[in-house]
């Protein structure tokens, strides 16, 4: 088994802690409260967090942890880390809606190599595979904007203006979903449902694991200035080259 197989493995065990555990948990576990961020987050959020901390811990002490619940503000990422969002897309879960996902990632050189995301309620994972085959250059995703369906999220973080850009976008995209999760319309992307996505504001566990998938499916993803995506950019845009493009090209804008 060759190193990323075996990390692989454990971030598959890892996320089976977090989904058996949530398969279980009672309605007491959604109940909502705000971080000082405004954004909503439920004592499910931490147990899953400290479930799958536990689990990598074990199995990959040398390896530490980057949760959404417990990361420190504005530290650089270690050389290798793990990234985890232990439920991204919270106002869905404590509504009972569907589309929220435990995401996971391996993290070598400040990027994403490995991801796993699972969607509980739909009973759905979607992971890389270390043993892919890159594919051709150009062959993955769409291409025109006025043909595509574009996922949207984070915009209502307050983070960054937006109006002007959503109304060009809405104006010149053939479609636009609104989903609730960057982990799910990254999936959305890597899976051809969505033709593109934009994610405003990204944090890098929200993103890490949906980057891995995209980038490994083909999928051209860019930050704000319109280069590969790196961490701390404003900005993330997935999809085919073109429509990703263009769609930068609407942010730029302003």
């Amino acid at each position: 088994m060759t190193g990323l197989q075996a990390y692989r493995s454990i971030a598959e065990r890892a996320v089976d802690e977090a989904v058996g555990w949530l398969s279980t948990a009672s309605d007491n576990w959604t109940a909502r409260r705000f971080k000082a961020s405004g954004e909503e987050v439920t004592d499910a959020d931490t147990e899953v967090e400290a479930r799958v901390t536990r689990v990598l811990a074990d199995l990959s002490p040398d390896v530490p942890v980057i949760g959404e619940e417990s990361a420190p503000e504005h530290d650089r990422l270690p050389e290798r880390c793990w990234l985890l969002d232990p439920i991204d897309g919270t106002m869905n879960f404590t509504r009972g809606a569907p589309m929220y996902a435990v995401s996971l990632a391996y993290v070598r050189g400040g990027a994403p190599v490995l991801g796993v995301i699972h969607a509980p309620a739909l009973a759905r994972r979607w992971a890389t595979d270390p043993l892919a085959t890159a594919p051709a250059a150009g062959t993955a995703g769409g291409g025109d904007l006025r043909r595509a369906v574009v996922g949207l999220s984070g915009t209502g973080s307050g983070a960054l203006p937006v109006r002007g850009f959503l109304g060009r976008l809405q104006e010149e995209a053939y479609r636009l979903r609104m989903q609730g999760s960057m982990a799910l319309d990254l999936v959305g992307v890597a899976e051809g449902w969505l033709d593109a996505c934009v994610c405003v504001a990204p944090k890098p566990w929200d993103v890490a694991a949906g980057v891995a998938l995209c980038r490994e499916r083909g999928r051209t993803v860019l930050d704000a200035a319109g280069e590969p995506f790196v961490f701390g950019s404003p900005l993330l845009v997935a999809g085919g080259a073109e429509s990703a493009h263009a769609l930068i090209e609407l942010w730029r804008r302003g």
